[in-house]
């Protein structure tokens, strides 16, 4: 019977149901090849001959699938229907006729299916091709440029710039969006300007607000009410007159729903709605297109299927009945310039399975489920009408103009299930006007605004004035301060790289994740800042290789890229040209010793790293010993600002400038030494004095933390001289033990402490303190009977097995999942596999998937896979892999950065 094989168990499973028992289906499990993480894989005098090598967890697989075929003669090839599953099928067919399990007799098919239903599957299976060589050639060509970049950059970053961990062809780009949006934020100089408005009623009592629009008869535009004068004279002339109703206009308008979803679009709307990063969301995406509940996840397509539309024009008349259905299906035009990554849209297989009825267990697929669900069916749904109106008010004289404007729906048409949601808050429209008819009285409703002016004022900074109110309290004037750009989310990074060009469906996710690993780049509240290191490598490559970080640039090679798939141009000759002139560049930088990188760095970073203070001084004097130059240094945590007189003198400060967060601060005196809050590799800490031949290592101590976050009252902008001194004190000594020895309580990595040493024991004995506060007010009584419990009974560090918090269920290699709770924090535990959950993840919440995905990648960091079951009868390729092992940390990092860009 015919071999098919797939790329996961979980996708196996599923098809298997519809094959039935004529075809063995087997996983490949994701790719099973790459490019070696040494020089020469991709061999550039050569015709860029790369040379692979099946990965050593891969084996067993392929191993698997040339079992099955020495009794099957038909090789069904049903990886995903993008390049990465054609490059995958393309791999299995070369590995497994290197290894002689094809034959010149082996039927060898290619069959794609959108969605992993039993008529697609099918039908697919009728209909098999050839395996699509322009497609597989631009994989090639991905893969090659990848490694060229990533093999030959990082190696120049990691010499010239100690703490850079890799650049990569499109993650570097994306870093720059990033360095770049927060340096516009750095440099943005806020606009003060007013708003009057008026609480008015009608002749009827009721009330309804409206906005100041012109002023002694001209329009206003934003700026016009530029400070407190103007706004108290726009108050001044607003409760002065009386006013009227000038026009009432009442508009039809109707809102069209959104397109359905594409691979972009969901990420981005997932982000909005849900807060879930983009790699979150395909691998939701992934278990519900391997289950069957939903079409191919990676698309920039946005058409969809006759039949589906016509199903999903049915499931809303029987849901919502026939007046939601319009007339005509609604039809959308895909947009993609690359045909190959635009497949159909994301959609449901089922459009009457809402996420209830398929009762999903798992939070992220049940949640994202419901969202396509709901998207897919809003899309063929009859608009929403609505009614929009504007109501123009004004004095008798012409001197003041005010408008209410307000908007209600008459019909909610698709808005009954679905709204699209928004990257940045919006001004609320959607308020109704009471009945206000043209030429009648517009009073002043007083008092009305007393409060919202109380409020307003409670924020006022000093004696500032930020609000002006009329002697009514019907009129009130407030300030208001233009903002800067904001930080980018994961969804308005991926919409910016859609919007330049930049990536790709099956990347996008792969790309942002990779700039968070490599420590360029934090996400904090859902938004993305750049740290020091990634600042500096981007204003290193912009120096350095600016042409290779131009979005016009990394743009024009996607389309030469996408131009290659749909087979109109040779892949060996983008990559000879791309090598031309990219290996001039890195032969030239490579002659470049630090010093001068870092004197060209502190002059393109010289606006930022060091703007005017206001006393005028010269900003590049260093404010602690007033002699020494400033200038920027590097690190193995990325660059810094530091004085030129060091050693003598040591200040250091962040390089987002003087008073950031990490700058060394002077908190006062005590017994004669200066006492210090600085920054270094492991965070913030306070210290005595500064280091001199004497004394070259003066006290010092961390600010104390709890799972990765600062203690209340013990961060850094709160530092005082009193908390600083009360840190230096430890380690404390508690007292003498009965049984001989100091007993001391510390701060250490894992949190507060005590220890012992008997004079006969060789290590001392921990214990751990559940409360900060202990280790400056726990006694000598408690402590020796924590010691004696701690060595009568040492823990699971001797033998005693942990008992998990949850058990989450089974990891798809098979294998229980379970989280614990561990010195670092709570893990997720997998076989021999331990991963820290991140800081802001609840150990309750945590759903299996994102337990399966973070064993996954500390697996594939650390090395550790789950071991295969041994056969009795050894292997010859055994021999091979401890050759394969003794690749140097280096190399591995290399691998990364030749790999990183998917």
């Amino acid at each position: 019977m015919p071999v098919v094989v797939v790329e996961s168990p979980a996708k196996a499973k599923t098809i298997n149901k519809y094959l039935g028992s004529d075809y063995t289906v087997l996983a490949s499990y994701g790719h099973v090849r790459d490019l070696p993480p040494k020089d020469g894989s991709v061999d550039t005098d050569h015709d860029f001959e790369m040379k692979w090598e099946i990965a050593n967890d891969s084996r067993k697989h392929v191993a698997a699938i040339a079992e099955a075929l020495k009794s099957d003669d038909e090789l069904i090839l049903a990886t995903d229907p993008d390049r990465e599953g054609e490059a995958i099928s393309w791999h299995l067919k070369e590995a497994l006729t290197k290894r002689r399990s094809i034959k010149k007799s082996t039927k060898v098919e290619r069959v794609t299916f959108n969605a992993i239903t039993k008529q697609a599957v099918s039908e697919a299976m009728k209909n098999p091709r050839d395996i699509d060589a322009p497609l597989v050639e631009a994989y090639l060509a991905r893969r090659a440029l990848d490694y060229l970049v990533g093999f030959n950059l990082s190696p120049v970053l990691w010499r010239k710039l100690p703490g850079a961990r890799s650049a990569g062809r499109v993650q570097s780009v994306c870093l720059r969006l990033i360095v770049e949006r927060e340096m516009e934020i750095e440099a943005f100089k806020p606009r003060e300007y007013w708003q009057v408005k008026a609480q008015l009623t009608t002749p009827r009592g009721q009330g309804f607000e409206a906005r100041l629009t012109s002023l002694a008869g001209k329009k206003l535009d934003r700026y016009d009410l530029a400070n407190l004068t103007d706004a108290e004279m726009a108050v001044s002339a607003v409760e002065k007159r009386a006013l009227k109703v000038l026009s009432v206009e009442a508009k039809p308008t109707s809102r069209n729903p959104s397109a359905p979803f594409m691979t972009s679009t969901l990420q981005q709307e997932a982000s909005r709605k849900f807060g879930m990063g983009a790699r979150q969301t395909m691998n939701a995406a992934q278990r519900l297109y391997e289950a069957g509940h939903i079409t191919y996840m990676r698309t920039d397509g946005i058409d969809m299927a006759p039949e589906a539309v016509m199903a999903a024009r049915d499931a809303i008349k029987d849901r919502y009945g026939a007046e939601y259905v319009p007339d005509s299906p609604r039809m959308y035009k895909n947009k993609a310039k690359n045909a190959q990554e635009a497949h159909e849209c994301i959609r449901p297989t089922d459009m009457t399975k809402d996420a209830e009825s398929l009762r999903l267990s798992e939070p992220d697929q049940r949640k994202l489920y419901d969202l396509i669900w709901k998207r897919t069916l809003a899309c063929q749904m009859a608009a929403a009408r609505l009614e929009r109106t504007t109501v123009e008010i004004g004095s008798d004289d012409g001197q003041v103009g005010l408008r209410a404007t307000g908007q209600v729906v008459l019909f909610d048409g698709f808005l009954k299930i679905y709204e699209e949601g928004r990257d940045e808050p919006v001004e609320d429209d959607d308020k109704r006007l009471p009945q206000i008819m043209q030429g009648e009285a517009a009073k002043f409703d007083a008092g009305a605004l007393k409060s919202e002016h109380a409020k307003a004022v409670e924020k006022a900074v000093g004696e500032a004035r930020n609000a002006v109110m009329s002697d009514d309290g019907a009129t009130l004037a407030t300030q208001s301060f233009t903002n800067p750009p904001p930080r980018y989310t994961e969804a308005t990074l991926v919409k910016k790289m859609e919007e330049l060009g930049i990536g790709r469906p099956s990347t996008y996710a792969s790309i942002v994740t990779t700039i968070q690993e490599r420590e360029y780049v934090r996400k904090e509240q859902n938004r993305l800042i750049p740290e020091d290191k990634g600042r500096i490598v981007t204003i290193f490559l912009l120096n350095f290789f600016k042409r290779y970080v131009e979005y016009d640039f990394t743009a024009a090679l996607e389309d030469e890229l996408d131009s290659v798939s749909a087979g109109n141009e040779d892949y060996k000759d983008l990559l000879a040209k791309f090598w031309r002139d990219f290996s001039a560049a890195i032969a030239e930088t490579s002659e470049l010793r630090i010093s001068e990188v870092l004197d060209v760095l502190d002059e393109a970073l010289a606006p930022q790293l060091y703007p005017p203070r206001e006393d005028g001084s010269d900003p590049r004097i260093c404010p602690k010993c007033g002699q020494g130059q400033l200038h920027l240094k590097t690190s193995r945590t990325g660059g810094f600002v530091g004085c030129g007189n060091y050693p003598e003198c040591t200040y250091t400060r962040p390089i987002a400038g003087e008073g950031a967060e990490g700058e060394e601060r002077l908190l006062g005196e005590d017994a004669g030494d200066e006492i210090w809050l600085k920054a270094g590799r492991f965070g913030p800490y306070v210290q005595r004095g500064e280091p001199t031949p004497e004394n070259k290592k003066p006290p010092r101590a961390s600010l104390p933390k709890a799972r990765g976050q600062f203690l209340p009252g013990w961060e850094p902008d709160g530092m005082t001289l009193e908390k600083a001194l009360t840190l230096l004190t430890l380690p404390r000594e508690i007292g003498m033990h009965p049984e001989g020895g100091v007993v001391k309580s510390n701060l250490g990595r894992f949190g507060p402490f005590i220890m012992h040493q008997k004079p006969d024991e060789e290590k001392p004995v921990y214990v751990n303190l559940k409360e900060f506060q202990e280790v400056f007010e726990i006694g000598m009584n408690r402590a020796v009977e924590m010691l004696a419990e701690k060595r009568a009974n040492p823990g699971r560090g001797r033998g005693a097995a942990a008992k998990p918090l949850r058990e989450l269920g089974d990891h798809p290699d098979g294998g229980a999942l379970s989280v614990y709770e561990g010195r670092y924090g709570p893990y997720v535990k997998w076989e021999k596999v331990n991963a820290t959950l991140p800081k802001d993840t609840d150990p309750k919440e945590i759903t299996l998937e994102a337990a399966v995905e973070l064993v996954n990648e500390k697996a594939a960091k650390s090395g550790k896979k789950k071991a295969a079951p041994k056969k009795a009868a050894a292997k010859k390729p055994a021999a091979k892999k401890s050759t394969a092992k003794k690749s140097t940390a280096k190399k591995t990092a290399a691998k990364k950065a030749a790999g990183d860009e998917g």
